[in-house]
């Protein structure tokens, strides 16, 4: 998309007159803008828990075509200026100007384009791609470019200590200013010497372990008190340092101090009164690891721990029980995590300048000590194409101009310590990544844990990084390389035939990720090409961040790598109110399998009833894998995640911001076998998370809480009370009905009787062509379910237990109400349901008839018009009004016209789709609560995301 004058683009980069851009997302003539329709929105953001308003907005203005959700986390967290005065931004306009015409004027300034027309032709295409949720830039960009504050671009940081109190009080120091500026930090401490060495005065020293407390002091008192977000950090040790062991078990020491202060009645779930008792809360823990260690574990041998000021050994432990004590405190608390050493420092462009020691707080960014990153993230959903193949022509174009940009912000940020500047603006290391992969991937009909999920997503991938460095040398002609690059050359050009032999390496399972591959393979063999010539303007290009607030600005459905959270989202709607809807993926990739569209919108209707597809009509057993979410019934595999890490991690500059979760069934050896595993499959980093593992987690489920509280509740004699039942008989003569159907072949009558105030109170089964055996089982059961009807157990109750029941025959029917029936009983408990319940019991069973779908379609309310209310058309429009009383509409894109939507009102205690998940499932999401709105958050990467407000726990 964009043209150089040099390499493979003949024109004038080596003559340095600038990069040249060819028009492809923008329309001549046409600004960016005019070219969707924009509406005004009343953003109020209420705290569930308190029910306080924390914000209020009114009249700000989006396009039509963004979610509520996305105009609301923007307003409130990136819109500028005090609320309620003139000086604060009321448009999506205006914030995409303030951040796109300082990225033109920096372009211009240092020498970037050919021309004033290529300029402004820059900023018409990076406008375009940002206001149609192409990507985004990392959240820094948006607090800061354009306004009065210090230019701060970078969301990751890097900080260095050395083993003196100078330097450890100045450590706190750049802490503190890293989290006021809403960005994260991590370090390594092992410079520090451990507290079995002795200091120069004779003394013996505190160890690193010690210091560790004042800095998550500082860090809580910020997260605190911050404006935009809680603070996010790291802390990383190397395995050889003395006090290895002490840092380990740190953090599962505090979680069992949590335990008996819980039992002792102080309020220790996170955010309450007690919680800031407990110290090591407000970083991740990671041990360095190097290939000596994991194979010393192997071999179940010595492993020696080195003094910090000479480097011999001190100490041998057996390297075989330091590896089950991290496993084990990650199995208590979630930390350590690993990163392992040598993999890292081997995949480094800039070794003769210095080791990669540290990481950021979500293990992603990977670099130079006193150094920073700026991030940005595609959204790949909006690259696949209507014939559900993915455009990687369009992909690699979006990347060129995307690169540009964020080469260019490092001309003009600001950095929070001049060490961090200095580093940052002679390795200009960048961190271009995407998010909803598991959205791409499910709507393509790919399994997350499959080997066709994997081969596309490690060819997108490499595609990505491949054009990033080929751009990267591309402006090297314009505006010359890094300034480390001439010390790091070798090393350098040494990372990019890695990359290209891991390319190479790939091997395409089908035409959509073989088309993806080509353009990878063509765009690696020219990073050679030109990198020869050139050198590279950086010295890193990509990572895979957590996207969490900025999926969210998107509209993404998943965040970064990670698979889809839930088949059922909880959709918050303009005109007020909330809708229970089933990702829009899952029709789309039904179909795509296959499926027809009676087929389909069964299968829609019992994910909408059941939040997952085991069993689900129709559906076969060999396509649940597609399906396959982070959290329910089929939650995917812990190695599926690591499998998928290792698909993307050689096409990566950096690392990965993931999480392995596991059911807290898991066992201490299985987290041993998952860390053993990463090792060898080459990644990079690795964190776990085994469910309910800590105590300060607020958890929802209903059904654990009222157990509990049984078996507290003291049990007290009293006289025992015999309720009986009473009959309640037909009248001789009584209306009945009979209905005739067929399912999946299989012809049969229904008989029915009412009681003279309409309530069922009889049936009768008949099915053609059965035995006599059949015969009188189904006049055994059809009495059965009679009596039991007369004696008053609710209809409600048998549709509950008898629908969705599975069994041959099962399949089509002649009824338009129930297109699709499990099992017979399926068919006829449906049947009765329509016939004989009202539409608000029917519709919290999730039954509708045909007329109350079609109406969902044209007007998102499954309930009968209400009279005298209007047209339809000023029924709509009176929704984007804050006290609108009708029903609201539902927001469904529709790929196509088989498209199917099942949507119903969200239960009254969900707010988001982790607690939505949690009320259709009965089970817990492991999550915390947001400090923000008090909603439940969701993992996004090493970190955790509010769906309702936008908040992260960590730095993207």
């Amino acid at each position: 998309m964009t043209e150089t004058v040099s390499g493979a683009h003949q024109a004038s980069a080596s003559e340095g007159d600038g990069v040249r851009i060819e028009r492809v997302f923008s329309t001549e003539g046409v600004h960016p803008y005019d070219e969707l329709t924009w509406e005004r929105r009343d953003v109020v953001q209420t705290n569930w828990k308190s029910g306080e308003t924390v914000f209020e907005q009114r009249g700000v203005e989006f396009p039509e075509s963004w979610s509520l959700n996305a105009s609301t986390i923007v307003t409130t967290k990136y819109f500028r200026g005090a609320v309620g005065t003139d000086a604060r931004e009321w448009s999506l306009k205006q914030l995409i100007d303030r951040v796109v015409s300082t990225y033109r004027k920096g372009g211009e300034d240092h020498g970037y384009f050919a021309t004033s027309a290529d300029a402004e032709l820059f900023e018409h295409e990076l406008t375009w791609l940002l206001v149609n949720q192409y990507f985004s830039f990392n959240s820094p960009v948006w607090f800061n470019v354009g306004t009065q504050s210090p230019q701060q671009v970078s969301a990751c940081f890097i900080l260095s200590v050395d083993d003196s109190m100078d330097s450890i009080l100045n450590w706190y120091k750049e802490e503190g200013f890293i989290f006021k500026g809403g960005s994260g930090a991590g370090l390594n401490l092992s410079r520090i010497r451990s507290s079995k060495e002795l200091l120069s005065s004779g003394g013996t020293a505190s160890g690193p372990v010690s210091f560790m407390r004042g800095a998550d002091a500082s860090a809580g008192t910020i997260k605190s008190g911050g404006a935009t977000r809680r603070a996010a950090k790291m802390v990383v040790l190397d395995v050889d340092h003395p006090d290895i062991e002490e840092f380990v078990e740190t953090k599962a020491r505090e979680e069992d101090k949590i335990r008996a202060l819980r039992d002792a009645g102080f309020d220790m779930d996170l955010g309450g009164a007690d919680i800031t008792s407990v110290q090591y809360q407000n970083a991740n823990n990671s041990v360095r690891v190097n290939d000596e260690f994991m194979r010393a574990v192997e071999d179940g041998t010595g492993f020696g721990l080195r003094s910090r000021k000479t480097g011999e050994v001190i100490e041998t432990v057996d390297a075989r029980e330091l590896f089950t004590k991290i496993s084990k405190a990650a199995w208590e608390c979630a930390d350590p995590g690993l990163q392992y050493d040598d993999t890292i420092n081997d995949w480094h462009t800039n070794p003769e300048t210095g080791r990669i020691t540290a990481s950021n707080p979500c293990s992603e960014y990977m670099s130079l000590d006193n150094s920073s990153c700026n991030l940005a993230s595609l959204n790949l959903m909006k690259f696949l194409k209507d014939d559900d193949t993915f455009d990687a022509a369009l992909f690699a174009q979006a990347v060129e101009v995307i690169i540009t940009a964020m080469d260019i912000s490092i001309c003009f940020a600001d950095f929070p310590t001049e060490a961090i500047g200095k580093t940052t603006v002679d390795y200009r290391q960048l961190g271009i990544g995407y998010a909803n992969l598991g959205a791409l991937l499910m709507a393509m009909g790919l399994g997350y844990d499959s080997d066709g999920g994997r081969a596309m997503a490690a060819a997108i991938t490499s595609l990505m990084t491949g054009t990033s460095y080929r751009r990267s040398a591309e402006l090297a002609a314009v505006v010359g390389p890094y300034a480390g690059y001439a010390r790091n050359a070798d090393a350098h050009r040494r990372v990019m035939r890695k990359h290209q032999a891991a390319n190479d390496a790939v091997r395409p399972l089908h035409a959509a990720d073989r088309d993806v591959h080509e353009l990878a393979t063509q765009a690696w063999a020219q990073v050679q090409t030109l990198g020869e010539t050139n050198g590279f303007r950086n010295a890193q290009a990509s990572v895979l961040a957590p996207t969490g607030t900025i999926g969210f600005m998107m509209d993404c459905d998943t965040t970064g790598i990670e698979p889809d959270f839930s088949l059922v989202k909880f959709k918050k709607l303009v005109g007020g109110g909330s809708m229970q809807i089933v990702n829009q993926t899952v029709p789309r990739a039904l179909t795509k399998l296959g499926y027809q569209a009676e087929q389909v919108e069964a299968i829609v209707e019992y994910i909408s009833e059941q939040g997952h597809v085991v069993d689900a009509p129709g559906l076969k057993p060999e396509h649940y894998e597609v399906f396959d979410c982070a959290m329910g019934a089929r939650a995917l595999k812990p190695m599926g995640h690591v499998r998928m890490m290792a698909a993307c991690q050689p096409f990566l500059s950096g690392a990965i911001s993931k999480t392995v979760n596991l059911p807290e069934s898991a066992t201490v050896a299985e987290i041993e076998d998952i860390y053993l595993q990463s090792w060898k499959l080459g990644l990079k980093a690795t964190a776990v998370y085994r469910d309910n593992c800590k105590v300060g987690q607020p958890l929802a489920d209903a059904k654990a809480k009222k157990a509990d509280t049984a078996a507290e509740t003291p049990v007290t004699e009293v006289e025992k009370v015999v309720y009986k039942p009473t009959r309640k008989r037909l009248p001789k003569s009584r209306v009945a009905r009979t209905t005739s159907f067929t399912v999946g072949g299989a012809e049969g009558y229904m008989t029915s009787g009412a009681h003279d105030d309409g309530t069922l109170g009889e049936i009768f089964l008949k099915l053609g062509k059965q035995g006599s055996t059949l015969a009188g089982v189904m006049d055994a059961f059809s009495i059965a379910v009679s009596i039991g009807l007369q004696y008053g157990v609710p209809l409600e109750t048998y549709v509950s237990k008898f629908a969705n029941l599975r069994f041959e025959p099962a399949g089509l029917t002649d009824d338009a109400d129930v297109r699709m029936a499990q099992s017979l009983m399926d068919y006829v408990f449906r049947r009765l349901a329509l016939d004989y319940l009202s539409f608000e019991d029917r519709a919290a069973l999730g039954i509708y008839s045909a007329d109350e779908r079609q109406r969902h379609l044209e007007t998102g309310s499954y309930e009968p018009p209400v009279e005298d209310t209007g047209t339809s058309d000023q029924l709509i429009g009176d929704l984007s009004a804050p006290d609108a009383k009708a029903a609201p509409t539902v927001e469904v894109d529709a790929p196509d016209a088989e498209e199917v939507a099942v949507a119903k009102p969200a239960p009254a205690g969900a707010h988001t789709s982790a607690e939505l998940l949690e009320q259709i499932t009965g089970t817990a999401v492991d999550s915390p609560l947001c400090f923000t709105c008090g909603t439940k958050m969701r993992p996004a990467g090493s970190c955790y995301v509010c769906e309702g407000c936008g908040s992260t726990s960590g730095c993207s």
